[in-house]
C-alpha cells in the first residue's frame, strides 16, 4: 500500500530526482506486467519505467507554486490487458526549502502622524519634531526569515511618513505698523487696504479673524476679515472730515479662530499691529445748516420784504466765499430772490395765499473761487392766509314763495363762501341792511351754523302788485379785519298747490288758466296760429310789389331825399294816448336793482316822493329825470330813459338841415358843442372848418 512520497523542491543536481518505486506481488520478474502513472503531473512532471516501477522527477518543482500531487497507479497484465491489482492512489509532498526572502505586500507605503505626537508603532526618533521644520519623511524596512539567522532570506519595503499639522502656532504680523491714506470724500465701505498676518499652520489651523481693539478711529473704521485669503481689510465706517481730524491710530488683533488646548501654554494666539490712516484734505461743495428749510409767511406782505434766510458754509479748510441764488427752474413766475452774499429770501411779486398756498424753491450755494463746487436746498414756502375776501352767497338761488304763503314759512336756506381759510374755521352772520333792518316782506333768520334761512312776513303774495322782491343781506365773518358784503337774493312770486310745490310764475299764465277752460285755450291757440299765417302771407305780398323809385329819370344825379316827418305835434300828441297813465303813480315800477353786476356796497334803496292826481305832466317827467340822474342804481346803467314831453310852446326848432332855408351866407353852429356830449357827432359834423356848405 502506497501512502505519500516526499520530494525536494527547487532539486538542482544534474540527474533526474528519484521519487520511489512502484511494486506489486503479482510481478514475477519476467516483464509481463507493465506500470501505468495517471493524476497531477503524470507524464509531464513525474515520469514511471513502465518495466521496473521507478517514479523519477522530471523537473524542479516549486513547493511555493504547488506543493502537493495526487496521483493513481494501476499494474496490467501486457498480455491480457487486464490489472492484475486494483487501482492505488498515493500522494507526493514537496519538501520546502528557504529559497525565497520575506516580501512586503506593497513596494511602498504611506504614514502619517501628527507632530508632536507619542510613541507610536513607528516611532519618532527626536522629541517634538515639527511639521513646520519638515514635512516628509521616507523610512526604509528590511524583514528577514529564520529569525535573522546567518542563511536566512530578507525583503525591504519603503514607508514615507508625512507629518500632520496641528495648531501649535500663533499668527504673527510681519511688521509691527501700517500706513494707510485716505481722502475725505470716500463713501462708506471703501475698502483703504489689507493686512494680513502669518501662520505657519494650514487648513483650519491657519484660519484667524481680526479686529480693532482700541484706538482713536475705533467707531469711525472697521476691519473685516477675508476668508479666502486670511486677510484683514480696513473700511471706513463714519464720514471723514479732515478739517475735523487728519490722522488716526488703530490696534488691530489677528487671532486664530480654532486654538488647540493642548498648546495653549505656548503663548497666546494672537498678534497685533498699529495701522495709522492719514485723512487728505478735498474740495467739498457748500453744506447747508439744514436739510431742508420751512418758511411761513403772510399773503400780506410787502414786496421786497425779507421772508426768511438760508445759511451755508465752505467745510474745506480755505473757507471759500459763497454766493447764492434761486434756481429759476423753480420759480418761473420769479416771485422770490436771495441776497446772493447773505442768503436773505425776499419777495418781489404780492403774494395770494387763494391762488398759491405753497411755493417750493430750491436755492443753490456755490463757491466764488470754484463754481464747480456748489450744492442745492429745497425751501418750501408756506403761506400764511389773511382775512383779505369777503364772505359771499355760494350760489345763486332760484328762490319763489307761494301766492297762498303764511307767516313764518321758511322759503330758502342760504350759505356761504369764502376763500379765505382761518386757522379757526369759519363763522359767518346774517343780518339786514343796516338802512332798512325790518322788512316788511320777508325775515332773515340766521342758524348759527354759517347758514340762514328766508322767512315770510305775511299772509299772501299778489303776483299782479308784485311779481320778483329783491331781498338784501348783509353777510360778514369775524376774522380781523372783519369782511362783509352784501348779497341780493331774488324771490319770485309764483302759484302753487296745496302741498306748496310751485306750479306757475307768469301773470298772464294764471289769468288764463283761472279764467278759461281747456277748449277755450286752444281755440285761441288756433286763433294766434291763423293770424301769424295771415301776417306772414302780407308780409310776401308787399315785398312782391313795386316800389315807386324817388327818382324816375335815370339822367338826374341829385342825391337822393329822405324825408322823416318824425317831428311831434307838441300837446297836440297827448290825444294818442291816455296821459293818466303817467299820472298813476301804481304804473311806475318800484325801484330795481342790477342783475348784471353783484353790488360792491350797501345801496340807499330810493324811495320817490308821493305822485298827486293833479300834477303836472312836464313837472312829473322832470323829477323822474331827475331822480334817474342822481341814482347811480338805477337799471340798467347802459340803458337810455327817453321822456319826450314837448308841448305847443316848444322852443327848440328842427334840428334837420334838410327843410332849413338855403342862405348864401355861413350859419354859426358852435352852440352845438355846449349842448353835451350827447350832440357831439352834429358839433363835429356842423362846426367844423370843412363841413361842407351850400
Amino acid at each position: 500500500m502506497w501512502n505519500q512520497f516526499f520530494l525536494l523542491e527547487e532539486y538542482t543536481g544534474t540527474d533526474t530526482q528519484y521519487v520511489g518505486k512502484l511494486h506489486t506481488d503479482q510481478d514475477k520478474g519476467d516483464g509481463n506486467l507493465k506500470y501505468i502513472l495517471t493524476g497531477d503531473g503524470a507524464g509531464s512532471l513525474f515520469v514511471i519505467d513502465e518495466n521496473t516501477g521507478d517514479i523519477h522527477a522530471a523537473k524542479k518543482l516549486d513547493r511555493e507554486e504547488k506543493s502537493l500531487y495526487v496521483l493513481r497507479a494501476k499494474a496490467i497484465d501486457r498480455k491480457t490487458g487486464r490489472q492484475v491489482e486494483p487501482e492505488s492512489e498515493f500522494i507526493i509532498k514537496i519538501h520546502d526549502i528557504n529559497d525565497n526572502e520575506p516580501k512586503f505586500t506593497k513596494d511602498l507605503y504611506t504614514a502619517s502622524v501628527p507632530e508632536m505626537s507619542g510613541v507610536g508603532i513607528i516611532k519618532t526618533a527626536l522629541p517634538d519634531m515639527s511639521r513646520e521644520n519638515r514635512e516628509q519623511y521616507q523610512v526604509v524596512i528590511q524583514a528577514k526569515d529564520m529569525g535573522g539567522q546567518m542563511g536566512g532570506l530578507s525583503g525591504t519595503t519603503t514607508v514615507n511618513i508625512t507629518l500632520t499639522d496641528v495648531n501649535n502656532n500663533p499668527p504673527r504680523f510681519p511688521q509691527s505698523t501700517y500706513q494707510f491714506y485716505s481722502s475725505e470724500s470716500v463713501p462708506l465701505g471703501t475698502h483703504l487696504g489689507r493686512i494680513k498676518a502669518n501662520d505657519p499652520d494650514v487648513g483650519e489651523n491657519a484660519e484667524m479673524e481680526y479686529s480693532i481693539a482700541e484706538g482713536d478711529g475705533a467707531d469711525v473704521f472697521d476691519v473685516i476679515t477675508d476668508k479666502d485669503t486670511q486677510e484683514g481689510i480696513i473700511t471706513v465706517k463714519q464720514n471723514l472730515d479732515y478739517e475735523n481730524k487728519m490722522l488716526y491710530t488703530l490696534k488691530v488683533d489677528a487671532s486664530n479662530t480654532h486654538p488647540d488646548p493642548r498648546f495653549l501654554y505656548l503663548g497666546p494666539f494672537k498678534d497685533t499691529a498699529v495701522v495709522k490712516i492719514s485723512v487728505e484734505d478735498t474740495d467739498e461743495p457748500p453744506v447747508f445748516s439744514k436739510i431742508f428749510y420751512l418758511i411761513e409767511v403772510d399773503e400780506d406782505v410787502k414786496e421786497g420784504s425779507i421772508i426768511g434766510q438760508v445759511t451755508a458754509y465752505d467745510p474745506d479748510a480755505m473757507n471759500n466765499l459763497i454766493k447764492y441764488s434761486v434756481d429759476r427752474h423753480s420759480d418761473m413766475d420769479r416771485i422770490f430772490s436771495i441776497h446772493s452774499e447773505n442768503g436773505s429770501i425776499f419777495t418781489l411779486k404780492p403774494l395770494d395765499r387763494e391762488s398759491t398756498p405753497w411755493h417750493n424753491i430750491t436755492i443753490t450755494a456755490t463757491e466764488i473761487n470754484n463754481s464747480k463746487q456748489s450744492s442745492r436746498i429745497p425751501v418750501f414756502i408756506r403761506i400764511l392766509d389773511i382775512n383779505d375776501h369777503a364772505p359771499e352767497l355760494a350760489m345763486y338761488y332760484e328762490t319763489f314763495v307761494c301766492e297762498n304763503a303764511k307767516p313764518g314759512q321758511l322759503i330758502q336756506t342760504v350759505s356761504v363762501m369764502d376763500k379765505d381759510d382761518p386757522p379757526r374755521g369759519h363763522k359767518f352772520f346774517f343780518e339786514p341792511v343796516p338802512e332798512f333792518p325790518l322788512n316788511p316782506n320777508f325775515t332773515i333768520v340766521d342758524n348759527k351754523d354759517n347758514t340762514a334761512g328766508i322767512m315770510t312776513r305775511k299772509d299772501g303774495y299778489s303776483r299782479n302788485k308784485m311779481s320778483t322782491y329783491l331781498l338784501p343781506i348783509l353777510i360778514f365773518d369775524n376774522d380781523y379785519p372783519i369782511q362783509s358784503s352784501t348779497g341780493t337774493l331774488t324771490i319770485r312770486v309764483c302759484a302753487c298747490d296745496n302741498q306748496g310745490n310751485m306750479q306757475s310764475c307768469n301773470a298772464e299764465a294764471l289769468v288764463l288758466s283761472a279764467g278759461l277752460s281747456t277748449g277755450a285755450l286752444i281755440a285761441i291757440l288756433l286763433c294766434v296760429v291763423i293770424l301769424l299765417v295771415l301776417v306772414v302771407l302780407f308780409a310776401a305780398l308787399k315785398r312782391q310789389r313795386k316800389k315807386e323809385p324817388l327818382i324816375i329819370s335815370k339822367d338826374d344825379v341829385r342825391d337822393n331825399i329822405v324825408t322823416y316827418n318824425d317831428e311831434g305835434g307838441g300837446e297836440e300828441d297827448t290825444q294818442a294816448f291816455d296821459i293818466g297813465t303817467l299820472r298813476n303813480p301804481e304804473a311806475r315800477e318800484d325801484s330795481k336793482f342790477r342783475r348784471d353786476v353783484m353790488p360792491e356796497t350797501i345801496f340807499q334803496i330810493r324811495r320817490t316822493a308821493p305822485l298827486w292826481e293833479n300834477i303836472d305832466v312836464q313837472d312829473f317827467i322832470h323829477r323822474r329825470l331827475k331822480e334817474n340822474d342822481s341814482d347811480p342804481s338805477a337799471p340798467p346803467y347802459d340803458s337810455l330813459a327817453t321822456y319826450a314831453y314837448e308841448g305847443n310852446d316848444s322852443i327848440a326848432d328842427s334840428l334837420s338841415s334838410l327843410e332849413s332855408p338855403t342862405v348864401d351866407c355861413n350859419q354859426d353852429y358852435g352852440y352845438l358843442s355846449d349842448w353835451g356830449p350827447r350832440f357831439k357827432k352834429l358839433a363835429d359834423m356842423y362846426g367844423g372848418d370843412d363841413s361842407d356848405r351850400d
